[in-house]
């Protein structure tokens, strides 16, 4: 049986959320989701791990202080996060380059398609993206549909207005 920690960190109060919740293996965070998402993260983990356990850790790895700190407003605090995400090589590709997309900014299905080479894959990229892990620190956030509307979104569309508009304010 796998041990992953598990830690909750609380939200800004103008947040439409009121904590995140996450689970590390070792020195990688391996989920991260929002408060009443729980099950959603279990299903995530249950694909994954044949059978885990979680343990409350307080901070694990830094990585709690680190999400605390961007929601303090530095973006940039996340970027350190190790990751460790499984799926197919397709959705890690898909997931890894959310990275790319600058703090602040948003791009497309269709972006990240070609970012990845795979410019005919627009609607893979949103599947994929729906089973992202680890979001805020692989910001799927920041993908918009071709027309620039905030499309379906883990945590709720309302989340991910919040953390575009958190990371717009925090760069300007």
């Amino acid at each position: 049986m796998t041990m992953l920690w598990l830690d909750r960190i609380p939200a800004p109060p103008e947040a439409p959320f009121d904590e995140i919740v996450i689970a590390v293996d070792c020195d990688r965070l391996v989920a991260l989701d929002f408060n009443g998402f729980e099950a959603r993260m279990q299903r995530l983990l249950a694909k994954r791990y044949a059978a885990f356990d979680l343990v409350e850790k307080s901070d694990p790895c830094g990585f709690s202080e680190m999400l605390q700190s961007y929601f303090r407003g530095n973006i940039k605090a996340v970027d350190a996060i190790a990751v460790d995400t499984g799926g197919t090589f397709f959705q890690r590709a898909a997931w890894h380059a959310l990275r790319t997309i600058p703090a602040g900014t948003t791009a497309t299905y269709g972006e990240q398609a070609q970012r990845i080479g795979r410019p005919r894959a627009v609607r893979a990229i949103g599947a994929a993206n729906g089973q992202n892990p680890v979001a805020i620190v692989l910001p799927c956030h920041r993908v918009v549909g071709a027309n620039g509307a905030l499309t379906g979104y883990a945590g709720g569309v309302a989340a991910k207005a919040w953390l575009l508009q958190h990371e717009a304010a925090a760069i300007a």
